[in-house]
């Protein structure tokens, strides 16, 4: 095996980056539902933001009072290329967060677990079939 090996590294890479991207949103909506509270909230705006290929997302803000108080306004970490009905400007939502932390928060119904589970599987498939290949390859020499 002479450089061959090498190629092996980029599917690699993504497959490691793919599976430490959904295994952290997994894990972070797992210590929402255990711990989190959940408050009444208001959409207040919608964050744009761009891709690489010029696709606008939307970042819905959501606007709510902790139990201790505190005013809070987060951009949600998901973005989609348009917005649903019920997360319109002046919608009530539904917002679960992080007692410590609430910049760690959920908007339910929009915030979900599917491309954490899809990077998951995907970054699984990626990292278990790449590291099949090179064994298999060792093995053979």
């Amino acid at each position: 095996m002479e450089r061959e090996w090498l190629f092996s590294l980029i599917p690699l890479t993504i497959g490691v980056l793919f599976l430490g991207l959904g295994v952290y949103g997994l894990h972070r909506a797992s210590v929402l539902r255990r711990t989190g509270v959940i408050a009444q909230g208001r959409i207040v705006r919608h964050d744009v933001s761009r891709g690489d290929e010029g696709a606008r997302y939307q970042h819905p803000v959501a606007a709510w009072t902790t139990r201790d108080g505190r005013a809070c306004e987060y951009a949600s970490r998901l973005g989609r290329g348009s917005v649903r009905a019920g997360f319109g400007v002046g919608a009530m939502v539904t917002v679960k967060y992080d007692p410590e932390d609430p910049r760690r928060f959920a908007i339910q119904g929009w915030d979900a677990t599917t491309i954490d589970l899809l990077f998951t599987v995907l970054g699984s498939l990626f990292t278990v079939g790449t590291l099949g290949v090179v064994l298999v390859r060792l093995l053979t020499l």
